[in-house]
Order: structure tokens, then C-alpha cells, then sequence
């Protein structure tokens, strides 16, 4: 059974554009290879990091949603952990992929004081 899953990972600012798209390649691959099925990439570009990891202050951020075995994970973990382009990285379970909610109608509050 599929599950669907974000992962959030950070690569090194001072890697190449190359070594980027070869980084998410290579993850979307491992993802493909046991059966899972990529939603959605985004390249979230250069941001300045909250607090300083392994004495970088910036990061290249990248999130990906997939629907995939459970068993996809560890090995993608694995790999992001002895990576020395990945910085951090964090995977959760997703009930649902997210869909456009501003196609909603917002609910209707009574208002205050009544």
C-alpha cells in the first residue's frame, strides 16, 4: 500500500546548479525505482537558514511530494544522511496531497457580541 509523503531536504549553498538538478534526479529516481510516483518538485531556491548548520548560514531548499511504499523511505534517509550535500532533511506522512483550497468558501463566523 502507498502512502503519500513530503520530504524537505537542504543542499549545501555552494554546490553547482548542475549538482543540484543531479542531487533531485537522483532522489526522484530512488523514488521511482521501488514503485512510487513523484506529485510534485519545487526547487525553493537559496534561503537564509534560521540558525548556522555545519557552519553554513544559507541552504538550497527542496521539497517533494510522492506517493509511495513505506519501504521507499529508509534507503532515501539513508542516502540524504551520508551525503555531504545534504545538510537536513525531513520526511513526513501526508494524509492527502494538498489540493487549491481557495476555491473554498470561507465558513461563515456568527459575530461577536451577539
Amino acid at each position: 500500500m502507498s502512502n503519500f509523503y513530503e520530504t524537505m531536504y537542504i543542499l549545501r549553498p555552494d554546490i553547482s546548479d548542475e549538482a543540484v538538478d543531479n542531487t533531485i534526479g537522483k532522489y526522484q529516481g530512488m523514488i521511482k525505482d521501488k514503485g512510487g510516483e513523484v506529485l510534485e518538485t519545487q526547487h525553493r531556491g537559496k534561503r537564509r537558514l534560521s540558525y548556522e548548520i555545519n557552519r553554513y548560514r544559507e541552504g538550497i531548499y527542496i521539497q517533494m511530494n510522492y506517493q509511495a511504499p513505506g519501504d521507499t523511505i529508509a534507503p532515501m534517509e539513508r542516502d540524504m544522511r551520508l551525503s555531504e550535500d545534504v545538510i537536513r532533511y525531513l520526511t513526513l506522512v501526508v494524509d492527502e496531497p494538498q489540493e487549491a483550497e481557495a476555491d473554498e468558501a470561507p465558513s461563515q463566523a456568527a459575530p461577536l457580541g451577539s
